[in-house]
């Protein structure tokens, strides 16, 4: 009764088979080599996110200083003097944790596959044990409770250990990440330094590694994209469909309400919300841009109900007397959302670009590596390499995306496919 989506079938005319909605949209974006290029660069950008401590961290792998075989690194995931951010915590379970899931996904193939209910299904449901993980290991107390699970402990300073060991003749055997600074480290003595062979992308004002600020601010990019996008989106979708599918009186008032916040220029109505918060958090940035960024999708979903719910399958859905919230939610979202995933993959590359613009302004969190952090101490100091570095990765992060939204904006427009 869906007259689009994914249940949708289309016929293909070269050797008469048919092929699924998804299949199609596939078929067109692998068609399209700049959005397959996209499609890679996010995944590195996933992976950089998840593995950034086996990348860049004063933690050995495994360390023997002659007392026996130790892996400091993985307790120190969990170490909140060390990853202070829920943000580390959420992406180091997923480092400690992706093992699992790769099995799982090598298990659940084929016949194994349905069984479960596809693989989509299980994807669900590993996410939400993620989730369920997380939420048990990232508050620091439950009400009056303090969290057993909320880690503190002394940091060692493996790296100058080590210095100090070979310099005494007493050199460890260890295995460190590829690059051996955490980007919280300090060190005023390396105050501004340009780039050298420790430090390939110089050091900040407060002798703070660049390279491993790059690395991690990678994960409060995706972060922030993600999680903003998916509270707009969520926003604007329930209101959009509400004021279009019912019209009358909830269309005038939701209407009206899209048109008063619409009025505010979106930037300063961000700053002011940010300013009037006191202690800043990245969950509130995410918070802030979310809830003030929704009217764009909310009117794109009221048009496409407007559209839908005068269609034949609207009007069969209604007579067989299936709930509104089935109709809604079931039959007419899942026609209308296409253009609402181009609208979303364009706005992580924008909920990146403003929380950018709020570190370099100075009211982001200051306890997550920004880029937009580092980009502002380079103006402030005059140092080149403080802003080439950040700079060039937001531009980077933000053209890579913009990429994937033109792809997918072209495969999911049957008047733009190639034929």
């Amino acid at each position: 009764m869906i007259a689009g989506g994914s249940d949708v079938e289309f016929a293909v005319t070269e050797g008469r088979e048919q092929s699924s909605y998804t299949e199609v949209v596939l078929r067109e974006l692998r068609k399209s080599r700049t959005t397959v290029v996209g499609l890679w660069c996010i995944a590195l950008l996933v992976l950089l996110a998840v593995y950034a401590p086996l990348l860049s961290l004063d933690q050995p792998i495994l360390w023997d200083a002659g007392r026996g075989v130790s892996m400091p690194l993985f307790p120190a995931l969990f170490n909140r003097l060390l990853f202070e951010n829920s943000i580390d915590v959420f992406f180091n379970l997923l480092l400690v944790l992706s093992p699992l899931y790769v099995a799982v996904g090598l298990f659940v193939r084929g016949a194994r596959a349905r069984r479960f209910g596809g693989r989509a299904k299980v994807l669900g449901a590993l996410s939400l044990v993620h989730l369920a993980v997380f939420s048990a290991v990232a508050p620091e107390q439950f009400g009056p409770l303090p969290n057993p699970l909320h880690r503190s402990s002394h940091v060692v300073a493996y790296r100058i250990r080590a210095d100090e060991l070979a310099a005494a003749g007493q050199a460890p055997r260890a295995i460190f990440p590829l690059h051996r600074y955490g980007y919280r480290e300090t060190n005023p003595e390396e105050s501004v330094q340009p780039p050298s062979r420790r430090h390939p992308f110089g050091t900040d004002t407060e002798g703070r590694d660049v390279l491993a600020r790059m690395i991690y601010g990678t994960r409060v990019s995706l972060t922030i994209g993600v999680i903003a996008v998916a509270i707009y989106v969520a926003i604007g979708v329930v209101l959009g469909a509400l004021a279009g599918y019912f019209g009358g009186l909830i269309d005038s008032v939701i209407s009206r309400f899209i048109e008063v916040m619409i009025c505010f220029p979106s930037f300063f109505l961000i700053l002011t919300l940010a300013a009037v918060i006191e202690k800043r958090s990245i969950f509130h940035v995410m918070a802030i841009i979310g809830v003030t960024s929704w009217t764009g999708v909310a009117r794109l979903v009221r048009a496409e109900f407007l559209k839908h719910r005068e269609l034949e399958y609207t009007q069969a859905a209604v007579a067989l007397g299936i709930p509104t919230r089935r109709i809604i939610f079931r039959h007419i979202l899942p026609n209308a959302i296409a253009p609402v995933l181009v609208t979303a993959t364009f706005g992580i590359a924008a909920a990146i670009l403003v929380e950018s613009s709020l570190s370099f302004l100075g009211i982001g969190d200051l306890s997550v590596a920004s880029w937009g952090e580092t980009l502002n101490t380079g103006r402030a100091e005059g140092k080149p390499w403080l802003i080439i570095a950040p700079g060039l990765a937001i531009f980077f992060v933000v053209t890579v995306f913009n990429l994937v939204g033109e792809g997918l904006r072209d495969a999911l427009d049957p008047k733009l496919r190639s034929r």
